[in-house]
Parts: structure tokens; C-alpha cells; sequence
């Protein structure tokens, strides 16, 4: 469709204040049917919420939350527009119009909802993945009656989480209806015209002159502009005389964005997880959703960082359009936590109730040092029938998890005095402290539980993966040189399990790609090749699980030293694994491609990490005594900041606010 050009210069905004009046007027007048019937409209597409009625109010940030899981999830955009009526159209006609008319692709769902007729419209293209039943099965039973009730954020939220259970598999709930405004946006002022009226002609009268004084100043400025100006820029540009930001500089803001925001979501999650442990679920709902939100935004950042990483040679227009919506979108996550800190510094009241976060605290460390113990036996125990490679990425784990609990009882006994004291401050700051290095030694301890089980398991599937590609059946006459090495990785695999200490996962790794080799040359029939490679996915999502895992536990706790490649690439690992696990039930060939991308994404993640740690400015040094290195290893974790105060749940802008 066409669309209409947009004029420049004070003749456009003279149109401008005139077309405010009438607005204006339109909107003061009684509400009538044809004047309020909308067209297919422009969508909101940053933030997929076009609400031309004012139908969500307060709940906007719960549909806000529920479309960011959906998103994160499954990659699926639903976009959400609230208007009076459709026009007299069929719904389901302006819903596909708006839908075609805003290029809406096959992973993109509008749900279009006419609060005035009490009727709604799904458009979905045909090959967007869902079955037209799983579609009516959506709109019967969470859509429908959110509508009926006049729970307009209902209706969203309730077609998100649909969207969301049909593609995990699962059944589609019905909402809890939480009725809203029969009619919104049905007219702002009674219709009587002794009460509209003047309102008009005043409103009229004041923007008539506001028109007046716009075209003198408009003028005024004509004349004192600089000739050279006006023949150099072109018209109608917001920033005519500031330069764009040199690409290094803004590929640099971009990347101090991605850590801080990153920062940012995980502790606001750490914290988060206190808060319930101390209110309850049901009352930290709304900052569970923000920090849901806060994860969408910057997990589609991430991705963008990755594709600009995978494509290091686009233009330059192209590399900046995509930077500056980085930043845009960590900026956005970063508000909505920040929009949430104070109300939750209100809920948690840690002043207040100090004493009690304190004996949770104080339970929850006593708890962790036969967890401690635990680790450093299985670690021992993994040193003795495991190569040295197997276990590096935990063999410091145990250590520096006793550095954060003995900051972990500093802090907690410096809360306690400050309580003893009265000082309520005081007693805050050291309680956030300790929370957070206490958060971080249970994560390393188990990290190396965990690894003690995944190796465990990886040697049992190891003999199976082996068993399995010498079934493999390849003629000898008929191994050329790639399958011919493929075979010999395999003897080169059992001769390295002959001699006792190995690395189970690496071992696995290989042996996978070389059966994989091997099936593809024997020529299986199509059902027994999808077997095997069923097989194959179910031992490859266990040790891929593990890889993600040890990556993001090692991003975590030491996430103070981290840049943004390693945060870049555990973000798309993590996505990798997501798919996966969506695909493993219908397309197991795309599942076990997913797979093998977060295997390697995580491994590269993990190992980029592990450079920005050893570049650090204090590395870990076991002879360098406890209390140093406890409060090296807060600083390196990122549990307290550059001020040597803790980090708080918040977004940039407050994060640090205990500081203060």
C-alpha cells in the first residue's frame, strides 16, 4: 500500500498544530461508531503492544513479561493490538491486513482484539508452525474467555502462554479472569454538549494562538540561519549538526552495554531468589517479570551482537543500525528493572527485617560446608580415574567457593554487630554482601557435583556410542579416506580408554562425529538411519546440557573480569539448546544440529571466559592469605562493585544504589 509523505519545514508544522486541533476536538466530541471504526493500522514493533484504546492501563508490564517469554523461548513474536472496532470488516480480514500491511513473517503471530464489539482475530501465516487446531485450541480456551470477561491483558497473556504450551507440548490453561473496563477508550467526555462545548472552543482558541506564535518563530529562525547550514544539511534531519559516532566508538559503547545490562539481570535474578525465599512467589511476581523482560531484550541483543560477529564485513550503515539497537535494547531492559527497584527495596525492607534474612543467611552457610566437603571428595575422586583436561574447568571450584563463603561470614558478621548497633545501613549493605557470595560458593560447589555426574554418565554413553558406530556396517572395500580416518579415531578412542585416565566428554565428542561419518556412508535405510541418530541426540543433550551449564556457572562468579564475547556466546549457546530441545521431538536431524552449535558455542564461550580471567588485573594465587583473596574473589564474582559495596537487584541506573 502507499503510504503518505511526510512534509518538512514550517508549512508542515503549521499543518501540524492545525491537525492537533482537530484531533483534539475529535477526541473531546461523543464517541460515534463510524468516526471511531479503525483501519489496519501501523504496529508498535519494538515493543509488539499497539493500544490505541488504553485497554491494559497498569497490567501493560505483565503482557509486556508474557510476550518476552514467549519470545525467548521459542523465538516467536506475538504482537498485540487493542483497537475500537474493526472497521466493520471481519476480524479475521483486518487482522490479515494489518498483518500484511506491517510485513509480519511466518515466526510473527498478531492477535487483534476490538474491545467495543467484544471480538478478537488471529492471524498466523500458514507455514508459522502451528496446525489450525492447535491455533482454535488457543483461542477457545485462553483467548476467548478473557475477551468475553473483558480481561483485555488476559487475552494476551493468555494467547502468549497458549503459544508457549502448544510448543512445549503441553495443554493450554484458561486464564484467571481479571475483568478490566467494559468499553475502553468508549469516549473521554459526556456527550452533552453544554459540557463539551467550551472545552472545544477553548482548546481552539489556545492552540489557535500556539499556530500563530509557531509561524513567527518559525520565521525568526528562517532569518537567523546560517546560509551554509541550510544548502549542507538536508532538510527535516533531528541531529543536523552533531556527527555520527565513530563505528569503533559505538561498537565499544554497544559492548560495555552487553556487560553492564548483563550484570544487571543476573544479579537482580540472584537477588530475586532471596526475595521469594523471604515473601513468597505470589508477591514477587511483578519482579519476576521484569527481570523476564529485562532477559528478553537482552538476549535479542546478544543475538544481533553475534550475527555483527558472524558477519564482520557488512557495511558500515548496516553495522551501526544493528549497534544501536543493541544499545537500545539493553537500555530497555535496564529501565524496567530500574522502574522496579524501589518497589522492591519497599517489599524485601532488609532494614527491617534484617534480622530475619540474617538467620536465613546465617542457616543457609552453616548448610553449605558439608556441600563444600562433598565437592573436594568428588574431585578427588575424578583426579584419580579421569585425565587432567577432564576436570580443569572445576578444579579451582572448591577453593575459591570456601574464599566466597569466608567473605560470605565476614559479612554476616559485620551484619550482625550493625543490627546490635541499630544501624540500619550498616546492616543492609553487609547482608546484600553476604547473600550474593553465599549464591556464588553453592553455585561452584555445585558445579563440581554436577561435573562428577556428567563424566560419570559420559563414559556410560561413550561404550554405547562406540558399540553403536562399529554396527556402523561399512564394507572395508568401501571406507575412503574420510571414513577410513573415521575408524581410526575410533581405535584411537579405545586404546585411550586401554590406559585408565581419559577425558570421557572430548572422547565422546569424537567418537559421535565419526559414527556420524560412518552411518552416512553405509547407506542405512531411512528408518534406521533416523534411529541412530535419535540415539545420538539423546547422548549428545546430556554432555551439551553440562558444556552450557559449566559455562554459564563460570560467567557467573567471575562475571567481574568478563567482556562481552564470552557473555555473547553463552547467550547463543543457550538459545542453541533451546531450539534443541523444541526440535528433539519432531526433527531429530535440526535437533542434533542444534545440539552440536551449543556444544561448540558453549566450549567457546567457556574458553574466552577463562582468557578474560587470566588477563585480570589480581589472578588467584592460593599462597595470597584468605581474607585477601575472599575479597579479590568478591570483586572478581562481581558481588561488590568498584566501591566495595554490593550490588543490588536494578538496572544501571540503580544497581548500585546502596552506595548511596
Amino acid at each position: 500500500m502507499t503510504q503518505l509523505s511526510r512534509r518538512d519545514g514550517p508549512r508542515a508544522a503549521g499543518w501540524a498544530v492545525v491537525g492537533a486541533l482537530l484531533a483534539l476536538c475529535v477526541l473531546l466530541l461523543p464517541p460515534m461508531a463510524s468516526a471511531r471504526a479503525d483501519t489496519p493500522l501501523d504496529l508498535d514493533s519494538p515493543g509488539r503492544i499497539t493500544d490505541t484504546v488504553g485497554a491494559l492501563g497498569q497490567r501493560r508490564h505483565q503482557v509486556e513479561a508474557a510476550l518476552g517469554r514467549l519470545h525467548a523461548e521459542h523465538r516467536m513474536r506475538l504482537y498485540v493490538t487493542y483497537v475500537r472496532d474493526f472497521s466493520g470488516r471481519d476480524g479475521h480480514d483486518w487482522a490479515d491486513a494489518t498483518a500484511d500491511r506491517n510485513g509480519l513473517g511466518p515466526r510473527d503471530v498478531l492477535l487483534a482484539v476490538g474491545t467495543h464489539v467484544r471480538r478478537y482475530a488471529v492471524s498466523a501465516a500458514t507455514d508459522s508452525g502451528f496446525r489450525q487446531d492447535q491455533l482454535s485450541e488457543v483461542a477457545d480456551t485462553a483467548i476467548a474467555p478473557a475477551v468475553k470477561g473483558h480481561d483485555w491483558a488476559g487475552a494476551a497473556i493468555g494467547a502468549a502462554d497458549g503459544y508457549r504450551a502448544v510448543l512445549r507440548g503441553e495443554r493450554v490453561r484458561a486464564p484467571v479472569i481479571v475483568p478490566g473496563s467494559s468499553d475502553p477508550g468508549g469516549g473521554l467526555v459526556p456527550g452533552n454538549h453544554r459540557v463539551w462545548l467550551p472545552t472545544v472552543l477553548a482548546a481552539g482558541a489556545i492552540l489557535a494562538g500556539l499556530y500563530v506564535c509557531s509561524r513567527r518563530a518559525a520565521r525568526r529562525r528562517a532569518a537567523r540561519r546560517p546560509p551554509t547550514l541550510a544548502t549542507s544539511t538536508p532538510p527535516g534531519l533531528a541531529r543536523m549538526a552533531q556527527p555520527l559516532t565513530p563505528l569503533p566508538e559505538l561498537d565499544a559503547e554497544a559492548a560495555r552495554n552487553l556487560v553492564g545490562t548483563d550484570d544487571a539481570v543476573r544479579t537482580s535474578a540472584e537477588e530475586l531468589l532471596f526475595a521469594r525465599a523471604q515473601l513468597g512467589v505470589t508477591v514477587t511476581r511483578p519482579f519476576a517479570e521484569a527481570v523476564a523482560y529485562a532477559r528478553s531484550e537482552l538476549a535479542d541483543a546478544f543475538r544481533l551482537r553475534q550475527w555483527l560477529d558472524d558477519n564482520p564485513y557488512e557495511e558500515e550503515e548496516i553495522r551501526r543500525h544493528a549497534l544501536d539497537e543493541i544499545c537500545s535494547r539493553c537500555t530497555s531492559a535496564n529501565r524496567r528493572l530500574d522502574a522496579e527497584s524501589e518497589s522492591f527495596d519497599r517489599l524485601r525492607d532488609i532494614k527491617v527485617n534484617g534480622a530475619g534474612i540474617l538467620a536465613r543467611a546465617e542457616a543457609a552457610a552453616k548448610a553449605l560446608t558439608p556441600r563444600l566437603d562433598a565437592a573436594e571428595v568428588a574431585l578427588a575422586a575424578l583426579a584419580d580415574r579421569c585425565a587432567d583436561r577432564a576436570i580443569d574447568t572445576v578444579a579451582r571450584h572448591p577453593a575459591e567457593a570456601r574464599d566466597r563463603l569466608a567473605f560470605a561470614t565476614a559479612a554476616l558478621t559485620e551484619a550482625r554487630d550493625a543490627l546490635a548497633d541499630r544501624d540500619g545501613d550498616r546492616a543492609a549493605i553487609s547482608l546484600r554482601a553476604a547473600e550474593a557470595a553465599l549464591s556464588q560458593a553453592r553455585t561452584l560447589a555445585t558445579a563440581v557435583l554436577r561435573r562428577a555426574n556428567e563424566l560419570t554418565g559420559a563414559t556410560a554413553r561413550l561404550h554405547a556410542a562406540l558399540a553403536d558406530a562399529k554396527a556402523a556396517g561399512v564394507p572395508a572395500g568401501d571406507l575412503d579416506l574420510q571414513t577410513a580416518r573415521a575408524t581410526e579415531v575410533l581405535a584411537e578412542a579405545e586404546r585411550e580408554m586401554a590406559t585408565g585416565r581419559y577425558d570421557p566428554g572430548t572422547l565422546l565428542r569424537r567418537v559421535e562425529e565419526s559414527a556420524a561419518l560412518l552411518d552416512a556412508a553405509a547407506g542405512m535405510p531411512p528408518g534406521r538411519s533416523e534411529q541412530r541418530r535419535r540415539a545420538r541426540l539423546a547422548r549428545a543433550m546430556p554432555a551439551t546440557r553440562g558444556e552450557v551449564a559449566a559455562a554459564r556457572d563460570f560467567i557467573s562468579t567471575h562475571r567481574g573480569a568478563i567482556g562481552s564475547r564470552a557473555r555473547t556466546r553463552l547467550a547463543e549457546a543457550e538459545r542453541h539448546l533451546a531450539l534443541a530441545d523444541s526440535l528433539a521431538g519432531t526433527d531429530g536431524a535440526a535437533a542434533l544440529h542444534e545440539t552440536g552449535e551449543a556444544d561448540s558455542l558453549a566450549r567457546q564461550a567457556r574458553a574466552l571466559a577463562e582468557h578474560d580471567v587470566g588477563s585480570y588485573g589480581t589472578p588467584y594465587d592460593p599462597a595470597t592469605p584468605r581474607p585477601t583473596r575472599a575479597l579479590g574473589g568478591a570483586l572478581l564474582g562481581g558481588i561488590i562493585l568498584a566501591g566495595l559495596l554490593p550490588a543490588s537487584f536494578g538496572g544501571g541506573a540503580t544497581r548500585g544504589r546502596l552506595a548511596g
